[in-house]
Parts: structure tokens; C-alpha cells; sequence
């Protein structure tokens, strides 16, 4: 108790996160007389993961996309599609932020890269100021339940090392998460169309004319992700067979076609990229270990047999994991809670008859809201700094986003068919 104790004082000051996982998993194994090597064996079998190759692809992808003029291209599409409606920039600005995020995998990118174009044409079509600062927030973390968003890579990778009796495809959680986003970006779409009822409809013309234009100059994106999921799903190719062909495409476009990223800066795009790749990686090395030190050690088990002798049932515990989760989306970053709590709650879940994919997906969306929670929620203070407003006044203006989340993940949470529809064998 005294040597965890320690280690939680250590993550508290500050110390890197793999060191304190790794430096448990070695105090576990010493105290139980297992040879110290098997951790250096559980971080080398990263490399005999395939499906491990798609993560540094995707995010190498995703930043070249932000480094270019690909947001501001969607946008423009968006806007040309479902602007001239009323409340259409307020869908537009979700349906933009969710899509960008489901390639970037990080919120915060999100809100840097398409807050400067969204937020002013917000505030000069007429919607209120904290309508669009709470829109523009909340949308940062929209998109991570839809394909290829690299959390749902992540939990599959996890989820495989537990070896359940029901195993977890990649494919099938990319499935898995499309409905539960569908949904999120529905109920956030029905309450901008509300807001903006009293705004004219004239926010922009609509134009054929523009809506050619924007194509023509998408023409290069709009491709994208219907080559990376209709490959996957049509059995073209595997994940990380998708993930190459996404990487180079991208670079191609980017780099080699339109040129907005200049050749002296790649090696920059990519060490940044990789910067992030290889934070995930290390932690995910040494949770492995310390995953296998929990089962070897029987600690899922145990948690179960203690949780089931205070809750019998089933609903009980999943209003306790959304509690429990939804706090811990305030203190700790999607990838750091997936590697470091998925292999201690899969298990549990499990005993409890919830789907692995279904938990998943329960897992993302209430993380995914975690960014918005208060007081720490990640996206509060990245927009604070952001748009320079106190983030007193952030807090206030996603409350309403908020709690609309709130009540889609209750929705989700509830009904597992929602997430398992679109899953082979499952629907």
C-alpha cells in the first residue's frame, strides 16, 4: 500500500506516466519472484502486433491534414451544403469538427485548427456569443467514435491483449462507434437548430454554383474516407493496409499536388507526429506488462467477486462506470485512461454480460465528454487560451452541450443494440 501510495504521489508531481505504470508492473513481478525480463518481452511483442502499424500511419495522416488547408476546404463544403439554411453554420461547424477529429484523433487540434475559422463566422452570422463559444468546444471532441479515430484503434489493440472468450476486432468496434456518434451529432444538431430559430435565414445564399466550386476544391479530400472504410469493409485491404494507403494519399495531396506543406517543413510534421506516436506506444508497452501482472495475479477477478458482493445488478454498475469514468475523462488523456484502465474494468465488465465492444464504445463516448467536464475538462482550457475568454465563462457556455451529451451517453450506455447493430453477427 505504502509502494502505491508512493507512485500516486509520483504521477501527482509529475513523473512521466510510462515510468510510474512501468515501475509497478517491476515491483509487481519482484514481489512475486517472476523474472524482471518478461517486461522487456511484453513491450517487444508491440512489434508483433499488424494492427499497431495503423497508429503512427493515422496520426502521421491526420497532422498532415491539419498542417494544410483541409480544414478550411471543409468547411467551405459544409458551408455551401447547409449554410444558406437556418442554423446551417451551426451544423456545419459540428459536422466539420467531427470529421477532422476522426482523422486527427485529438480534440485539442481540432478546436486550434478550425476554432479561427469557425468561431468568427459564428459570432457575424447572429448566433449568440456563448452559443458559439460552447459549440465550438464542445464539437473539439465530437468525431472519436467514428472510423479511423485513433482511440478505437487503441481500445482494439487492448481489448485483444486480454484474451476474452469473445474476441474484439478493430473492424468491429470502427462499426460499433458509428450509430453512438450518429446520435451525439444529432441531439447536438437538433439544439443548434433550436438556438438559432430567431436568425435569419439568409446566413449565406445558396448557390450551385459555390456548392461546384467547394466540390472542385475538396475534390482531392472527398475521397478519403470513403477509400479508407469503403477498403476496409469491402475487404480490399486490412486496417493496416488502409492506414498505409491513407498515409501515402495524403502525403501525395498534400505535399506533392497542392503543395501546402513545403518540403523543408515535413521533417517537422513527422517528428511532431511521431513525438505523439511514441508517447502511446511507450505507455502502451509497459501497461502490457502490468496487464499481464494483473491477470497472472488475478486482480480483475478478485475486483469482480468484490464488486459483485455490493452490486448485483447489471444497470447498477453501469450508472457507477459512467460516474467513474466520467471523472476520470477530467484527469487523464483518452489514450493514458485506455492503456491504463481498460485491462483493469474489460474483465469486470465482462462479469457483468456487457459486450467488450459495447464497453468500448461506453468507454470513448464518456471520455469523449470528459473533455468538456468541469473543472478540468481538457477542451475548457484549450478554448480559454484559444479565444481568450475566461475559462469561467467556457464553463458556463458548455453546460447545455454538456448535459444533451450527458444523456446521449445515457442513451448508449443503456442500449448496448444501439452500438452492436452494425457488428457482424450482433445486429
Amino acid at each position: 500500500m505504502m509502494v502505491f501510495a508512493l507512485l500516486l504521489l509520483l504521477a501527482l508531481l509529475g513523473a512521466p506516466l510510462f515510468a510510474v505504470i512501468g515501475t509497478s508492473a517491476l515491483l509487481g513481478f519482484l514481489r512475486e519472484e517472476i523474472d524482471l525480463s518478461v517486461v522487456a518481452i511484453e513491450i517487444y511483442r508491440l512489434a508483433e502486433m499488424p494492427a499497431l502499424v495503423a497508429i503512427p500511419l493515422f496520426t502521421f495522416a491526420g497532422y498532415l491534414l491539419g498542417e494544410s488547408r483541409t480544414p478550411e476546404r471543409l468547411v467551405r463544403l459544409s458551408h455551401a451544403v447547409l449554410g444558406g439554411r437556418r442554423g446551417g453554420l451551426a451544423v456545419v461547424a459540428l459536422a466539420s469538427c467531427a470529421l477532422f477529429t476522426a482523422f486527427t484523433g485529438a480534440s485539442g487540434v481540432t478546436i486550434v485548427a478550425l476554432g479561427a475559422l469557425l468561431y468568427p463566422a459564428l459570432l457575424r452570422a447572429g448566433y449568440d456569443e456563448r452559443f458559439s463559444l460552447g459549440l465550438v468546444t464542445t464539437s473539439g471532441s465530437l468525431g472519436l467514435l467514428f472510423a479511423p479515430a485513433l482511440p478505437l484503434i487503441l481500445y482494439g489493440v487492448v481489448a485483444q491483449q486480454m484474451q476474452l472468450e469473445q474476441p474484439v476486432r478493430i473492424d468491429d468496434v470502427f462499426a460499433a462507434g458509428l450509430l453512438p456518434g450518429l446520435l451525439m451529432l444529432t441531439a447536438l444538431s437538433g439544439w443548434s437548430l433550436w438556438q438559432a430559430r430567431h436568425i435569419p435565414r439568409s446566413e449565406s445564399q445558396f448557390s450551385r454554383r459555390e456548392i461546384a466550386a467547394a466540390l472542385v476544391d475538396s475534390s482531392w479530400e472527398i475521397p478519403l474516407p470513403l477509400v479508407v472504410l469503403g477498403g476496409i469493409y469491402g475487404g480490399v485491404f486490412a486496417l493496416s493496409e488502409a492506414a498505409a494507403v491513407t498515409a501515402l494519399y495524403v502525403l501525395v495531396v498534400e505535399v506533392g499536388i497542392r503543395r501546402e506543406i513545403p518540403l523543408a517543413r515535413l521533417p517537422a510534421v513527422m517528428r511532431e507526429s511521431m513525438v505523439m506516436v511514441g508517447a502511446i506506444l511507450i505507455i502502451l508497452g509497459v501497461s502490457l506488462a502490468s496487464t499481464n501482472y494483473l491477470i497472472d495475479t488475478e486482480v480483475p477477478t478478485r475486483m469482480f467477486e468484490a464488486i459483485r458482493a455490493h452490486v448485483d445488478s447489471r444497470l447498477t454498475f453501469l450508472i457507477l462506470l459512467n460516474l467513474f469514468l466520467l471523472a476520470l475523462g477530467m484527469m487523464l488523456d483518452i489514450f493514458s485512461a485506455l492503456v491504463i484502465v481498460v485491462p483493469i474494468i474489460l474483465p469486470v465488465a465482462v462479469g457483468y454480460g456487457i459486450h467488450p465492444v459495447h464497453l468500448g464504445i461506453v468507454f470513448l463516448a464518456n471520455m469523449q465528454i470528459g473533455y468538456i467536464t468541469p473543472p478540468v475538462g481538457m477542451n475548457l482550457f484549450i478554448a480559454s487560451y484559444r479565444f481568450d475568454r475566461p475559462v469561467l465563462e467556457v464553463y458556463r457556455a458548455t453546460v447545455p452541450f454538456f448535459l444533451i451529451l450527458l444523456v446521449t451517453v445515457l442513451i448508449i450506455t443503456y442500449w448496448p443494440a444501439l452500438s452492436l447493430a452494425l457488428v457482424p453477427g450482433r445486429g
